[in-house]
């Protein structure tokens, strides 16, 4: 049976039904149990990667010898406990409004949650845009707006966009508190700490804006496959087959199978205001430490709009909450089912921890598809 990868690939094809055609589906599972023979690991780091990998039931299509790990890949996951602890203690300063995307202010901090501080009587806003929270700005001049800038090469350029907005209208009361982190030295960390990967399934949104470059080390230094996939059963079967083949080969490589949205270069528009309003920087992870170079800084020309800078407050040293292994899940040494409180303490609607939180947190995830 020829399987048809050129139909899948094709530029004309354009609507999500494509990608859940049960033949195609079928095929490419058919096609991964004549070819696959070694045991292999993969690690999708992408949270909405792992969501549809459940979603549309894949693991029960993979032979045996395939086994995929979840990584770390949910922005409000691997925000670490510290900088949540430092976002409440900025909600108490009177006069000051902070500004969130939804999934972080239900995320535990060691004492409460934005959520709890918001039914405390303190100002915190969800908003769905970076430019709302400097509109906030503009609209009230006596109050400090402060926006949680999380996720990674998707969301960062949304908030660089919105601090040079506000140095364009000359605001001196919007801040931004950056968690804004990078994928590439966590996959690395991951490899060099000894977690068991063969592969990796990359982040398509992530790529989009990164190009594809920012692998190459993966394949070249590590020996490692890695292969950009789209959201879709269809994109993630296939990601997987180009992986197995890579393997199986010996010939790791970076390629591409999202190339309905993934360019080579990526967005240079977008790359272009990253590196002109962030540096890289050291930062924490959840769960696994500091990583250098893994996140990113407002440089020194923006420095104003520095939440860190601004506020001078000593925010001590935090833990994660007794029981809870989502650092371990995060880097793919356990599972949710490992988890004592996992289904039982810990559930979406009363979390524990932050995998629990987030549409793209493997617990939530796990939860939701457990059946």
């Amino acid at each position: 049976m020829k399987l048809p990868i050129t139909v899948i690939n094709r530029s004309a094809v354009q609507y999500i039904d494509e990608y859940r055609k049960k033949d195609l589906i079928l095929a490419l599972s058919a096609e991964l149990k004549k070819i696959s023979s070694k045991e292999i690991t993969l690690m999708e780091v992408c949270g909405g990667h792992t969501m549809a990998i459940h979603r549309f039931g894949l693991l029960s299509l993979l032979p045996a010898n395939i086994r995929l790990l979840s990584g770390p890949g949910c922005p409000v996951c691997v925000s670490s406990q510290h900088f949540l602890d430092t976002a409440i203690a900025y909600s108490k300063i009177p006069g000051t409004i902070i500004t969130t995307y939804g999934d972080l202010i239900r995320v535990p901090g060691s004492n409460g949650s934005l959520e709890k501080e918001k039914a405390n009587g303190h100002d915190i806003r969800i908003i769905y845009s970076t430019l709302e929270a400097v509109d906030l700005a503009r609209e009230n001049p006596d109050k400090k707006i402060v926006f949680l800038g999380i996720g990674f090469e998707t969301t960062a350029p949304a908030t660089a966009a919105s601090i040079v907005e506000a140095a364009k209208a000359g605001l001196n009361n919007f801040f931004v508190l950056s968690a804004h982190k990078v994928m590439p030295p966590v996959m690395k960390a991951l490899v060099e700490e000894g977690v068991k990967i063969d592969g990796f399934i990359a982040p398509g949104h992530v790529s989009a804006i990164t190009g594809t470059e920012i692998y190459n080390d993966l394949a070249m230094k590590y020996g490692l496959g890695v292969v950009v996939a789209g959201f879709e059963p269809v994109d993630l079967m296939q990601a997987i087959l180009m992986l197995v083949r890579q393997f199986e080969s010996g010939r790791p490589a970076v390629e591409v199978q999202y190339q309905r949205v993934v360019q080579g270069g990526g967005n240079k528009i977008a790359r272009e205001l990253l590196s002109r309003v962030f540096e890289p920087k050291d930062d924490r992870w959840r769960g696994l430490g500091m990583i250098p170079l893994s996140g990113l800084k407002i440089r020194d020309e923006f420095a104003e709009f520095d939440a860190e800078r601004h506020f001078n407050i000593h925010v001590p040293e935090s833990s994660e909450p007794k029981g809870c292994i989502c650092g371990s899940i995060l880097r793919g040494l356990k599972t949710p089912a490992d988890c004592g409180l996992f289904a039982s303490r810990c559930t979406p609607a009363d979390p524990v921890g932050a995998c629990m939180v987030s549409g793209e947190g493997t617990c939530a995830t796990y939860y939701k598809y457990r059946s």
